[in-house]
């Protein structure tokens, strides 16, 4: 993972405040320009119009990229400090530029600001050791409707691997039977197979069709009014 990646992970820029800050707009691209370390280096930072942070850091002498700020594992306290001073002009840019998101892929926040904007209920982040899954439950049932988790692609999908969040979701048993027969529909990971279920949030399935299982599996945690 990038230096760049690695401090945005999460985060997503506010585009009015980019303009704020110092940045200017070269068609769909923010552009900012940062010379640090006494003069000696310049940072140039782009955020393109989907939120992906880049950088370059140069050697203002003769004006070519320092390749230590990226080597893992670079020997010399002098590189290690160029890297800090270097993380730190990305920290302040976040901390005055950008907001947090809760998940890593796009239609991950999506859902979850459509079940806010619904059911008033936000991510229950419940695990140490797994920081980056998390539960919606019904605040007067306490019963989970939706966990989503981060896991490799090859738990649910034959010969394919890489980092993807899915949505976990409970609905009645027939109905899980009919959807894992279709694309991009598949058994539950980590739950109990017969009562839930997996949908990948990578767009393949649409934020309407999440949704409408999102509020069946909703309805499973409502009290039975007498």
């Amino acid at each position: 993972m990038s230096i760049e990646d690695n401090i945005f992970q999460r985060f997503a820029p506010n585009f009015e405040k980019l303009a704020d800050y110092g940045f200017k707009k070269t068609k769909n691209t923010y552009k900012i320009e940062k010379i640090f370390k006494n003069g000696l280096f310049k940072a140039e930072i782009s955020i393109d119009s989907k939120g992906k942070v880049s950088g370059t850091v140069y050697d203002t002498e003769n004006n070519d990229e320092y390749l230590p700020l990226r080597i893992q594992g670079v020997e010399g306290a002098f590189a290690g400090e160029v890297r800090a001073d270097y993380e730190a002009i990305l920290e302040d840019i976040k901390e005055h530029c950008f907001s947090k998101n809760y998940f890593v892929l796009p239609q991950s926040n999506r859902i979850t600001n459509l079940i806010i904007d619904k059911y008033g209920d936000y991510p229950e982040f419940l695990w140490e050791k797994f920081s980056d899954a998390a539960v919606f439950r019904n605040p007067e049932s306490k019963k989970w409707y939706l966990a989503i988790l981060d896991i490799d692609r090859s738990k649910i999908q034959d010969k394919r691997k890489g980092f993807i969040e899915t949505a976990q979701l409970k609905l009645d048993p027939k109905k899980i039977e009919q959807l894992i027969k279709q694309d991009n529909f598949y058994p539950a990971y980590h739950m109990n197979k017969k009562y839930w279920m997996t949908v990948i949030l990578d767009e393949t399935v649409s934020d309407e069709k999440i949704m409408e299982l999102v509020a069946e599996s909703h309805s499973f945690t409502e009290k039975k009014r007498k």
